[in-house]
């Protein structure tokens, strides 16, 4: 079990199915991240081109987080 002070490890996805994400049905494909700590937690889910925009902003340095 892991402590509030120690990051999860995220796991990524892939699928066709849209069925749980009916607002995102006319994606092919989405993307779906969770923290695979907590497999019955909440997953985002992200068309490709919300993912592309995710990796640019990862990339960009938009999420990092001051020691």
């Amino acid at each position: 079990m892991e402590s509030a002070d120690t990051p999860g490890c995220i796991e990524v996805t892939v699928t066709t199915d849209t069925s749980r994400w009916p607002h995102k049905a006319d994606s092919d494909k989405l993307y779906l991240m969770r923290d695979s700590s907590k497999p019955g937690g909440p997953v985002l889910a992200f068309t490709p081109a919300e993912w592309e925009a995710f990796i640019l902003g990862v990339k960009d340095g938009e999420f990092d987080v001051a020691p």
